[in-house]
C-alpha cells in the first residue's frame, strides 16, 4: 500500500515537472515568435523591437528589471531599460559602466560568456555599489551580445531579492542576447542603408545644380545670371546661410563683389565699397595659395577689413575658395553661416566645382566683352573703308570716264586721221582704264559682299539663255585664238529663281579665266545638269592646270594660283568675288586639276523652281497629281534645303512661314502629311499640332516634326508620328514620310541611288 502511494506521488510530481517544462517550452516558443515578428515588421525601428526581447526576456526570466548596453568605444552604455528609474537611467548615462571587472557587466564582456552574481552585496569583486543603491537588485545575471566574434552590448536581468537564476534562464537570457545582437546589426545596417541614400541623393542634387549651372553658363552670356545661378546653387548645396562671388582686377590687384545671395543688401552695399586687397585678407591668400581657406570662427582672429564687414553683419564662420583659369588670378568664390564651425571637405570639393564653373563663366564674359570691342572697332573700320572707297569710286570713274571716252573718239578719227602707232598707243590707254574700271568695280562688290551690304535681286530666269549669253560674249575672243567653246544643257532644265545679274557674272567670271589660261587650239565647255534639288554649272579647259598647293588659294584675293606669268592680264579678284557670290546665293564652288591636263571650276546653287514656271508664293490650288505635303518653317536656309528636299522626291510642297498660316493652309488643302517646326512666330508647333491633332478633319493627316527644339516625348505624346532633331539629312526626312506612307520604300531608295556624288 505504502509502496502504491510513493509511486503516485513520483507520477504526480513527475507529470507536474513536465507540465512545466511544456509550459515553459510553450512561452519560450511564444515569446521568440513575439521577437522574430517584431524583427520582420520593424526591422529599422530599434525601439519595438529591443522593447519586444528586453519584456520577453525580463518575464520568461522571471526577474523585476532588464537592462540593454552597448559598446561604445571602451565603456558601455546605456541603451534600453524596462523596470528601472529614470534616476538609474541618468546615473548610468553620467557614468557608464567601464570594461573591467569591477561589475557583471564589465565581466561578461571581458570573458564573452554569461554569467552571475548571486547577491551583488556579498560579491567582493562587485565595485559598482553605486548603481545597485539606486536600482535596489541584489541579483543579476549577464548575456553578451556577440556579431562576428566581437562583443557588440550585453544583455542584462534584475531580481530585487537574492534569488539566483537557474541555468534555464541563463540559457533563455543568452538566446534573447543573439536576438538583440541581430536586431542591433539590423539596425545598423539599415541606418548605414539609409545614410548611404541619404549621402546619395544629396550627390545626386550636387550633380544637378552642376549640371544646371553648367547649361547656364553655355546658354547665356549675362555673366550677372550665370554668377548668381552658381551662387544661389553653392550656398544652398553647402548648407551656408549666404555667399558671393568676386571678380578680381589685375590693374588694381583688389577684388570686388559681383553677386550674391543670402545678404542684406545694406551690408552688399558696404562690401561692394570695401576694398578687398590681393595681399592682405583671406580671400586674397586663398587665392595666393590656390587652395580654399576656412575660419570656423571669426571671433577672436585678426580680421581683415573684408571679414570685419561679415562680422559686423552677424557671420561668424567662413571660407574663401579662389577662382582660377589656367594658374591666373580670376575671383574669389565666398560662403559663410551665421553659426561657428568648420567645412567638410566634401562641401569644400563641391565649392571648388562650382568655383570652377565661375572661372569659365567670367573667362566667357571677358573674351566675349573683348569680341564686342573689337567688332566695334572692325565695325569702325568697315565704315571708314566702305567711305574711302565710295570716294575712291566717285574720285575715280570721273577721269577714267574720261580716258575711256576720248580714247575710243580718238580711236574712232572723229577728229582726224592717225597714225598706226597712235592707234597702237591709244588702244593700250583704253583697254588700260577698261581694265582699272573692271578693278574698280570689283572691289566695290567685293567690299560689299565682306560688309554683308550686297543685296540679291531674285527673278525667275531661263538657265540656258542666261549660259548662252556668257558663251556669246566670249565667243569672239575664243575664236581668236582657235578655242573650241561648247556649252552642254541638261534638258530637264529650265527656270532657277536667283540674282541673275550676279548668276551671270559668276558665268563670266569662270569662262574668261579659262579662255584666257586655255592656250591656243584647246577647248572650253560649260555644262549645267540638275543634280538632287541643285543646279550644278562647270567650266572646264584644257589650259595648264593649277598646282595642288595653289588649288585652295586661287580663291584669295589678288591671286592668279600660279597660272601664267605676271604679266597676265587681271585683277585677281574674280574668283574670290564668284565664290562669295556663290555663297550668297547659298551654294558652293569648288576646283578639280591636273597641271598640264586643263582645270573644272564648278558651283551649285539650290533650284527653287525646274518645273518649268516661274515659282509661285502659294501653288497649292493647283493640282498636279503629286502628294501634297504642307512645310510649316520659318528659318529661310531651312524653309529652301526642306523644300528642295521634297520637291526632289516628287512632292507638291506648300509653305507656310508662321504657325496659323500653317493650320489654315492644312485645313484648306487636306494634305498627305505635314511637315511642322516648334519654334514659329504667332502660334508655336506644339500648339499647331495641338489643334490639328483635336480638329476630326485634321487629326488623321500625319505629322513629322523637325525642329531644332528636342523634346521628343513631348511631340510623339501630343501626336506627332515622327520627331526629328536638326541638322536632320535628306534621307532622314525621306525616311520619316515613308514611315507615315507618304512615299514608298523603293522610292525613296531610287532617290538616294541616283543622288550625284558632287566635290
Amino acid at each position: 500500500m505504502a509502496e502504491g502511494s510513493a509511486a503516485e506521488a513520483i507520477s504526480v510530481e513527475e507529470h507536474e515537472r513536465v507540465r512545466r517544462d511544456l509550459l515553459d517550452a510553450s512561452e519560450q516558443f511564444s515569446a521568440t515568435s513575439e521577437v522574430l515578428a517584431a524583427l520582420g515588421r520593424h526591422a529599422s525601428d530599434p525601439d519595438v523591437v529591443l522593447g519586444t526581447i528586453l519584456e520577453s526576456a525580463r518575464r520568461l526570466c522571471r526577474a523585476q528589471a532588464a537592462a540593454l548596453y552597448l559598446l561604445d568605444g571602451d565603456v558601455y552604455r546605456l541603451s534600453r531599460t524596462l523596470g528601472l528609474s529614470d534616476e538609474f537611467v541618468e546615473h548610468v548615462k553620467r557614468h557608464p559602466i567601464a570594461q573591467d571587472r569591477t561589475s557583471l557587466v564589465g565581466r561578461v564582456g571581458l570573458d564573452r560568456r554569461t554569467q552571475q552574481i548571486a547577491d551583488v552585496l556579498a560579491d567582493p569583486g562587485y565595485r559598482r555599489r553605486d548603481i545597485q543603491r539606486i536600482a535596489g537588485f541584489r541579483t543579476t545575471v549577464s548575456s553578451p551580445m556577440m556579431l562576428d566574434d566581437a562583443v557588440v552590448g550585453l544583455l542584462s536581468v534584475y531580481r530585487d531579492a537574492v534569488e539566483p537564476f537557474d541555468e534555464r534562464s541563463m540559457t533563455l537570457l543568452g538566446a534573447f542576447a543573439s536576438q538583440a545582437a541581430i536586431a542591433v546589426h539590423n539596425v545598423n545596417l539599415v541606418q548605414a542603408l539609409e545614410a548611404r541614400s541619404a549621402e546619395l541623393a544629396h550627390k545626386v542634387e550636387q550633380l544637378e545644380a552642376l549640371g544646371e549651372v553648367g547649361e547656364v553658363v553655355s546658354s547665356t552670356l549675362d555673366l550677372d545670371h550665370v554668377l548668381d545661378a552658381i551662387v544661389m546653387n553653392a550656398v544652398r548645396l553647402s548648407d551656408t546661410d549666404g555667399g558671393s562671388i568676386m571678380e578680381y582686377d589685375e590693374a588694381e590687384r583688389n577684388f570686388s563683389v559681383r553677386s550674391a545671395y543670402g545678404t542684406a543688401p545694406h551690408v552688399l552695399e558696404r562690401l561692394r565699397r570695401t576694398p578687398i586687397a590681393l595681399d592682405s585678407t583671406l580671400v586674397g591668400r586663398a587665392t595666393l595659395e590656390a587652395r580654399p581657406l576656412e575660419v570656423p570662427n571669426l571671433e577672436g582672429v585678426p580680421l581683415d577689413p573684408h571679414l570685419q564687414n561679415l562680422y559686423d553683419a552677424g557671420w561668424r564662420s567662413v571660407v574663401a575658395v579662389p577662382i582660377l583659369r589656367e594658374s591666373r588670378i580670376v575671383g574669389a568664390l565666398v560662403v559663410r553661416r551665421k553659426t561657428t564651425g568648420g567645412f567638410s571637405q566634401d562641401t569644400l570639393d563641391l565649392l571648388q566645382s562650382f568655383a570652377a564653373q565661375s572661372a569659365l563663366a567670367i573667362h566667357n564674359a571677358r573674351l566675349f566683352r573683348e569680341l564686342e570691342m573689337k567688332s566695334a572697332e572692325l565695325e569702325v573700320a568697315s565704315q571708314h573703308k566702305s567711305e574711302f572707297l565710295a570716294s575712291m569710286s566717285h574720285e575715280l570713274r570721273t577721269p577714267l570716264n574720261a580716258v575711256i571716252g576720248f580714247s575710243e573718239v580718238l580711236l574712232e578719227r572723229m577728229f582726224g586721221d592717225i597714225n598706226e602707232r597712235q592707234e597702237e598707243y591709244l588702244r593700250d590707254i583704253w583697254s588700260s582704264g577698261k581694265h582699272l574700271l573692271e578693278l574698280l568695280n570689283e572691289i566695290l562688290d567685293l567690299s560689299k559682299v565682306e560688309a554683308g551690304k550686297m543685296e540679291l535681286e531674285r527673278s525667275t530666269f531661263s538657265i540656258r539663255e542666261t549660259l548662252e549669253y556668257g558663251v556669246s560674249l566670249l565667243r569672239e575672243r575664243a575664236s581668236l585664238h582657235h578655242l573650241e567653246l561648247h556649252l552642254d544643257v541638261a534638258p530637264d532644265l529650265d527656270l532657277i529663281d536667283a540674282d541673275e545679274l550676279r548668276f551671270k557674272q559668276v558665268v563670266l567670271n569662270l569662262l574668261t579665266n579659262a579662255v584666257k589660261f586655255t592656250p591656243d587650239g584647246g577647248a572650253v565647255s560649260v555644262r549645267a545638269t540638275k543634280e538632287a534639288a541643285e543646279l550644278v554649272v562647270t567650266v572646264t579647259d584644257t589650259g595648264i592646270g593649277v598646282p595642288p598647293e595653289d588649288r585652295e588659294r586661287i580663291f584669295e584675293s589678288f591671286h592668279q594660283g600660279g597660272r601664267g606669268a605676271p604679266k597676265e592680264e587681271g585683277t585677281g579678284l574674280g574668283l574670290t568675288l564668284s565664290r562669295r557670290i556663290v555663297e550668297l546665293l547659298e551654294g558652293r564652288m569648288w576646283l578639280t586639276s591636273e597641271v598640264g591636263r586643263g582645270s573644272t571650276f564648278a558651283f551649285a546653287i539650290p533650284l527653287r523652281s525646274v518645273r518649268g514656271q516661274a515659282p509661285q508664293t502659294d501653288t497649292a490650288d493647283e493640282p498636279t497629281g503629286l502628294p501634297k505635303v504642307v512645310l510649316v518653317e520659318d528659318d529661310g536656309p531651312s524653309l529652301d534645303l526642306f523644300s528642295a528636299y521634297l520637291e526632289g522626291a516628287d512632292l507638291e510642297v506648300a509653305v507656310a512661314r508662321d504657325g496659323q498660316e500653317g493650320l489654315d493652309l492644312v485645313r484648306r488643302l487636306d494634305p498627305a502629311a505635314v511637315v511642322l517646326d516648334i519654334r514659329l512666330p504667332r502660334i508655336d508647333g506644339f500648339d499647331v499640332l495641338r489643334a490639328l491633332k483635336a480638329d476630326p478633319a485634321t487629326s488623321k493627316i500625319p505629322v513629322v516634326v523637325v525642329s531644332i527644339v528636342d523634346e521628343r516625348a513631348k511631340g510623339i505624346a501630343l501626336g506627332a508620328a515622327e520627331y526629328l532633331v536638326k541638322p536632320v539629312g535628306r534621307d532622314d526626312l525621306l525616311r520619316a514620310l515613308a514611315n507615315v506612307r507618304v512615299l514608298d520604300a523603293s522610292s525613296q531608295q531610287g532617290h538616294r541611288s541616283s543622288q550625284a556624288e558632287v566635290p
